[in-house]
């Protein structure tokens, strides 16, 4: 005899198993937003000047309170007129920020591991770079300007045409706040706001004289009445 499923108890359960997975959905939230964005570079070349297009992919990693940036390019951006032997070219980018910072970092590529033919394009693979953020907040990274470093020279300068999209959308979160400095106390002897001298510690040294010379005079005063009361005649 089969039983009946528990309605309630099914209810229960698929409450609680939602109740479980959606904290750790919004903990694995990402705090990153990489588009594949493609770039039209122009390049300045020492056979003349090139265009070419290459889908560029920006990513990054927390490491401690930096990131580790990588820039990777999807097609070669211009070529060589002579065969480049193996090691002698050697890529570099700058990334554009914006968003909460601004500046540039810099990410850079290994000398290649093969020779390029000639007239071929140059595959500039990937780049690497450190992103130290100095405050929390949102930061946008956008493909800069390229520079393909070949035989001794900058062989290659490209630009990217237009205003890309930023590749990269970072959320930057857990560092640690600058504390607002405590109010400093006004010292002994400065003055308080009116011009008046904080009244701190013992008399001062105006006090002192004052008080000193006010004892004195009412001595003094004490002294004239008790002497013109002696001298005082007696009555008959």
């Amino acid at each position: 005899m089969s039983k009946k499923p528990n309605r309630r108890r099914t209810a229960a359960v698929l409450t609680a198993a939602v109740a479980v997975w959606a904290p750790a959905g919004l903990a694995a939230a990402p705090a990153a937003h990489a588009e594949v964005v493609d770039i039209r570079y122009e390049c300045t070349t020492k056979i003349g000047d090139r265009s070419a297009v290459s889908p560029v992919d920006i990513t990054a990693e927390r490491k401690g309170d930096a990131y580790a940036i990588t820039m990777t390019f999807d097609k070669g951006v211009s070529d060589s007129p002579v065969e480049l032997p193996k090691g002698v070219m050697t890529p570099r980018a700058d990334l554009v920020l914006g968003g909460d910072d601004q500046g540039t970092v810099q990410v850079k590529g290994v000398p290649n591991s093969a020779a390029v033919p000639a007239f071929t394009p140059i595959r500039i693979g990937t780049l690497t770079g450190t992103y130290t953020p100095e405050e929390n907040g949102t930061v946008t990274f956008t493909a800069g300007v390229l520079t393909v470093h070949a035989l001794g020279m900058d062989a290659a300068v490209c630009k990217p045409a237009g205003k890309p999209a930023p590749s990269l959308t970072l959320t930057v979160t857990g560092l640690p706040q600058d504390e607002p400095a405590d109010a400093e106390e006004p010292a002994e002897d400065e003055a308080l706001p009116g011009g008046e001298l904080p009244r701190t510690g013992g008399l001062s040294t105006t006090t002192a004289l004052g008080t000193l010379g006010g004892t004195v005079l009412l001595g003094g005063v004490g002294g004239l009445l008790w002497l013109t009361r002696r001298t005082r005649p007696a009555r008959p």
